[in-house]
Formats: C-alpha cells, sequence, structure tokens
C-alpha cells in the first residue's frame, strides 16, 4: 500500500478540511458516486475495527493500545463519509480526537458516572425521560451513523441487548404523553433518530401528531455532520407534514462545514425546518474562541442558529475532554459583542443527578449607586444605567 496522503482543498477558513473524489477513488475504488452518496450504503459500510481504520490512518499508540486492550466503553464506529475528514498522520486533530477511541477513555474520575444526568430516575416508562414540566425526552433508538467519544447516553448507545428500537416500546411512551396533557413539547432522540428508516420516522411523527395538546416536537440528530446523504427528498417530504417541527443539529468542529454538511443543512431549512446548533465544549478541539466564532458564523451562513454551547457531562472517562467552567464564561465573554448576537449560544451546564440545563453568564453587572446600576460591557468599560 502506499504511504499515506492526507487530500484535502485549502479555503480562507484555518484548517477547514473536506471530503474529495480522491478520498474515494483511493479507498474505495469500485464504489460508484451514487453508491457513495446513498445514505444506506454508508451505514452498511460503517467503520467499525481496527482493521477497517488502520486503511485510514496511522494510528498513535494511545490509539493502538486502545483498540487492543480494552473492550470499548463506547463501541467504535464511523461512516466512510465522516472518516474522509480524519487527518491519517495526526492523532490530535480535533475531529479524529472526537472519534477514535484514546487510552484515557478506561481512567475513571471524581464524580464521573454512567448516567450522569440522571436520565433513568426520571424514566417512567422504557424510551422515555420526564425531566421537566412540560416537555419529555423521547429516547427512539440506541443507533448512531458514528459514535463520539464524549456521549453523553455511551450507557446505551450501541449496546443491542437494551433494544428501544420496537414499536411497542415507542407506544408505551406514546400512551404516557397522550394521558399527561401538561405535556406540550417531544425531544426525539437518541441515539440519531434519523438514521431510521423514512417508515419508522413517519410512524412515530405521525403518532406523535395525533396528541391533541402536543405543541411542537423536535428532533435532536448529528446526521447532517457525520451523514448528510441521509437528507433526502423523500425524508423532507416526511417532515414537512408534521410543523411545528424544529431540529436541533449537533456540531462540533468548523472543519465538519463542508459542502455536503451546508447543503444538508439548506435542504432542511429549505423545507420550513428551524435549525438550532448543539455544540458540547472539548478540551483541545474547540475550547478557544476561534474556533467557536468560525463555527458560529459557519453555521449561520448555513442557516442554523448557535443554540446551546454544553459543559461536556461526567461520563466515566471524560476527564480528557472536560474543560473547568471557567473556559466557557471566558468564550462567552470573547464572542459577546465581538459578533452578532445571533452567533452566541448560551453556555450550559446540564446539571448532574437531574438538575435540567442551567445557563451561565459572564458577569456584566459591576455594581450599584444610590441611583444608578454599573454595567460593563463587552470592552470591559463601565456604563451607569438610571434606576
Amino acid at each position: 500500500m502506499p504511504p499515506l496522503v492526507y487530500l484535502q482543498e485549502k479555503t480562507n477558513s484555518k484548517n477547514f478540511r473536506k471530503p474529495i473524489t480522491n478520498f474515494r477513488h483511493r479507498y474505495y475504488p469500485d464504489v460508484t458516486v451514487s453508491d457513495w452518496n446513498d445514505w444506506q450504503w454508508q451505514l452498511r459500510n460503517r467503520i467499525c475495527t481496527l482493521k477497517e481504520l488502520e486503511r485510514f490512518v496511522q494510528l498513535s499508540d494511545d490509539e493502538r493500545q486502545a483498540f487492543t486492550e480494552h473492550s470499548h466503553r463506547i463501541p467504535f464506529a464511523i461512516t466512510p463519509y465522516y472518516a474522509s475528514l480524519l487527518d491519517p498522520e495526526n492523532a490530535d486533530q480535533p475531529i479524529r480526537r472526537t472519534m477514535v477511541p484514546s487510552i484515557k477513555e478506561y481512567i475513571k474520575s471524581k464524580g464521573e458516572a454512567e448516567d450522569p444526568l440522571g436520565e433513568e430516575g426520571h424514566s417512567p416508562v422504557q424510551s422515555l425521560v420526564h425531566r421537566y414540566p412540560d416537555r419529555v425526552l423521547f429516547l427512539s433508538t440506541n443507533f448512531c451513523a458514528s459514535n463520539c467519544r464524549y456521549c453523553t447516553r455511551s450507557r446505551m448507545v450501541g449496546d443491542h441487548d437494551k433494544a428501544i428500537l420496537s414499536r411497542e416500546n415507542w407506544q408505551q411512551a406514546i400512551d404516557y404523553i397522550a394521558e399527561h396533557d401538561e405535556v406540550r413539547d417531544v425531544v426525539i432522540s437518541g441515539g440519531d433518530f434519523l438514521t431510521l428508516t423514512d417508515d419508522s420516522i413517519n410512524w412515530l411523527l405521525a403518532k406523535l401528531r395525533t396528541i391533541p395538546h402536543l405543541e411542537i416536537l423536535r428532533i435532536g440528530t448529528k446526521v447532517p455532520a457525520v451523514l448528510p446523504q441521509r437528507i433526502t427528498q423523500g425524508l423532507l417530504r416526511i417532515l414537512r407534514q408534521y410543523h411545528p417541527l424544529f431540529l436541533s443539529l449537533h456540531f462540533t468542529h468548523p472543519d465538519e462545514l463542508t459542502d455536503e454538511c451546508v447543503a444538508a443543512c439548506n435542504r432542511l431549512a429549505d423545507a420550513g425546518l428551524p435549525l438550532g446548533s448543539q455544540t458540547v465544549l472539548l478540551k483541545g478541539i474547540n475550547d478557544d474562541v476561534d474556533t467557536q466564532r468560525r463555527l458560529y458564523h459557519g453555521l449561520l451562513k448555513a442557516r442554523v442558529r448557535p443554540y446551546y454551547l454544553y459543559q461536556c457531562d461526567p461520563i466515566i472517562g471524560s476527564s480528557h475532554f472536560r474543560t473547568d467552567i471557567e473556559k466557557g464564561l471566558e468564550i462567552t465573554r470573547g464572542l459577546r459583542g465581538f459578533t452578532s448576537g445571533y452567533a452566541i449560544p448560551t453556555f450550559v451546564i446540564d446539571a448532574p443527578g437531574g438538575g435540567g440545563k442551567i445557563p451561565l453568564l459572564p458577569e456584566y453587572r459591576a455594581g450599584e449607586e444610590t441611583d444608578s446600576m454599573l454595567l460593563r460591557n463587552y470592552e470591559d468599560k463601565t456604563f451607569r444605567y438610571p434606576k
């Protein structure tokens, strides 16, 4: 096999990489363009083993040890499309670190837990989490197109012994929602709901839409980033039927914003679907203002509104991903005033034990005087606002 060469195209965005035809020609010479752009082909040909991965990347000692000495806490899986974004020579590349196992995953640190958000304690029936008064989380599947190493639901993703993908289980959750008229909002997640068939997606959305007190439906998905081929016209025809329907898209780094990804987002927006983004703050991957700004500016151009920046949840083996809380505040402070408000997500901690999302902001209130409140702006200048 010839030496690995990283095939890339430069743009004005620093470190931007995108899949190009040469990747397919090199590693999948017998695969047609039609097959490559078929989302089901992408899923059938996910890279899931050390041997398969070694075709594309030169593993570091750390990565190889994670594969050979341990049974993965989170199964390794990545679509060929998303694998084409990996730097084959640099184990510290941000996208590669989020996908390829590390020996650090097997170090348990203080405060970490399999279910840090206490979801199982707020699950009245299988597949459903009812933590907030007026909304529920519907866990539709434990399958993802590509498995993130920092996944909040690592306890269930890829564990096919915990089969939650069945219409019988779904029906129990649907019945619960129908019996609780305080529930006005359902977030469908998993795993990734959009990895299911058109028929299954349509079945569940149709069932939920028959419940009179449900006002909105939301879908949480990373599909546009890791499997943009899934956003087909057939899928869009289904989703259009169930407005108001919102999509929360998971993005990690500006390198994900390839032409294919942006086109998928545009197709969703053209179908009238409001798009928001959710990003997890990760040490050494996206924990600086410049990376976050480039990500959010790119998302806005793709018609995706930045929504949440999450502090990384303390799942087992996640200490190498977690920043301190001040880092998130520093990034928020570095964005506010230096870019448009549309490009600034809310920095939140999902409180361990089921406390829900708690927003954090830098301190802009500088004090009070008898007749004024003192406010500090983005330039660290102080202003008075009359009481």
